[in-house]
């Protein structure tokens, strides 16, 4: 009792301090609260120049000068997940990655068993063929839309454990299907539970670095959604031809498995408001006090919180420009990566004659293409913006800075897909085209590590709803692309199969100029506010 008081007292003589350094992005996390009406200042690094894009929380946050109200200690309190030290900030992404990369592993190391599934189940339907692949992606679509309002309601381990556990469960379902169905129903179960890290990854990302810093550590976190389907299907062709489709799952859940049992022991509770809600709560038994409130309450009943949580992604999505033309162009980049990935081996198959081994390992060039990608936006994208903010900005950053290697990245889509199609088409030596994959897979990279973290440095603290609206649009595009994807090359041909694609992408490639140039102006417009 005396001791929590004494934390209760240090407290308090702590909370001007942390109210005076309010700019300091150690505090962040428990700063992200305001006024109802007012803007929402999401990132202190950027609140001269960035608030983000007009978001108001329609709750009545505390006065944080009233003794009851909890905050951490003081800026540099340990307890604030900015502040832990950097081990403990990369065990949990590292954490994190590993199974970000498990997820879309499993959407595309199936593939290559499809056809010992179609023998055993006696499959006639080519729709149904490919269904059975993308229907995981389809889980991707459905998931996000609880788990993202669960994760900032209860915060993000707990659901991250959950939903591992149950991710395990439905890959060992899948491994003992008996039928067709059974199979399609535990691929979707599996992918709506199996997609949490990728979701909430972002999220998680904002909760524990500096903007500044944000960038290194989605340039790991983002490999897993581009890199797992890449090397999906190498692993799988191998392992299919070796010991079955079935197998293929069992050493899924083997790796699920490991993964989990990592999670459990390393994760740890990283969202400000949980964290904070738990300590008000200890504060509450051990003082008696029932009138503590954390900072961060908004004063709302948990049906109200869930409504809103449960809407959030959406109205980002509906009625957000920047989330909405930002998810779309990721949603086609999603829907590119899935159509090559589900027709690389009928196209190598058919104009080049690679046989079923040794057509998995045309996907390499897709993933060094990304590896390369990685090594350019990893080691630049914080440099970028740093000189960008010194140079144009008084050295405070600004989301918009993270758009420049997307306004470069972006052509080697559209580039890429020109000649992957057309030099495929009149069957040109095979490195050729590959090389036109490489370029893709380079450009896929900076439009899915570039737009993600623009989104996470403009919704720091919505984060995970933000990303979820990105991922149910993405994930549709990616299950749908995929089944449109021979009829398209059957009726145009490769070469203006892949060039419709391509002028797709080509397209968007305006929309990080756009952004870079206007968005700041676009998020601060009274026309655009957004009730969160």
């Amino acid at each position: 009792m005396a001791a929590a008081e004494s934390e209760l007292r240090s407290h308090g003589s702590g909370n001007s301090k942390a109210i005076d350094n309010e700019k300091d992005d150690a505090a962040l996390a428990s700063s992200n609260a305001s006024d109802a009406g007012s803007p929402l200042d999401i990132d202190r690094d950027m609140e001269k120049s960035a608030p983000v894009e007009a978001i108001s929380d329609q709750g009545h946050a505390p006065d944080p000068a009233d003794p009851n109200v909890v905050d951490w200690d003081s800026p540099d309190d340990p307890q604030n997940p900015m502040n832990w030290s950097d081990k403990k900030k990369w065990s949990n992404i590292a954490v994190l990655s590993v199974l970000t990369l498990l997820t879309p592993l499993a959407s595309s190391m199936f593939a290559p068993g499809v056809p010992q599934l179609v023998k055993d189940f006696h499959v006639t339907s080519q729709a149904l063929e490919t269904f059975v692949v993308s229907v995981y992606i389809l889980g991707f679509a459905f998931g996000p839309l609880v788990l993202a309002p669960l994760s900032e309601m209860y915060g993000r381990v707990v659901i991250y454990n959950v939903c591992n556990v149950c991710y395990l469960a439905f890959t060992i379902a899948c491994a003992l299907s008996q039928n067709i169905g059974q199979l399609i129903g535990f691929r979707f179960l599996a992918g709506s539970f199996g997609v949490a890290p990728i979701t909430l990854g972002g999220g998680t990302i904002a909760d524990i670095m500096k903007a500044e810093k944000r960038g290194s550590a989605m340039s790991v976190w983002a490999m897993g959604p581009l890199l797992g389907p890449v090397i999906g299907p190498v692993c799988g062709g191998f392992l299919s031809n070796a010991k079955g489709w079935r197998w293929i799952f069992w050493v899924l859940a083997i790796a699920i498995g490991a993964a989990t049992i990592g999670c459990f022991l390393v994760a740890r509770e990283t969202y400000a408001p949980v964290l904070l809600e738990r300590k008000t709560k200890r504060l509450r038994k051990e003082t008696g006090n029932e009138d503590l409130v954390s900072k961060l309450d908004l004063g709302i009943t948990p049906k109200q919180l869930w409504i809103r949580s449960l809407v959030r992604p959406a109205k980002l999505m509906f009625l957000s420009p920047i989330c909405a033309l930002m998810s779309l162009y990721l949603a086609i980049i999603y829907g590119i990566l899935y159509l090559l990935f589900t027709t690389f081996t009928f196209v190598f198959e058919g104009a080049y004659h690679f046989s079923e081994s040794i057509v998995g390992l045309v996907y390499i060039a897709l993933g060094v293409g990304m590896l390369l990608g990685l090594a350019i936006l990893g080691t630049q994208s914080d440099p970028i913006m740093k000189r960008l903010a010194a140079k144009h900005n008084g050295g405070t950053p600004k989301p918009e800075y993270r758009l420049p290697l997307l306004m470069y990245g972006a052509p080697f889509i559209p580039v890429g897909l020109f000649i992957y199609g057309w030099t495929a088409q009149y069957h040109i030596q095979w490195a050729v085209p590959l090389f036109g994959t490489l370029l893709v897979g380079v450009g896929l990279l900076a439009g899915f590590m570039c737009i993600n973290t623009y989104l996470i440095d403009a919704y720091t603290r919505y984060a995970a709803s933000a990303l979820a609206a990105n991922t149910v649009l993405r994930s549709i595009f990616g299950a749908v692309f995929p089944l449109f994807a021979l009829q398209m090359y059957d009726a145009l041909g490769l070469g203006w199969g892949n060039s419709l694609i391509a002028f797709v992408s080509l397209a968007m490639v305006p929309i990080p100029f756009v952004f870079y140039y206007y968005g700041e102006r676009i998020r601060t417009h009274p026309k655009f506010q957004v009730k969160l």
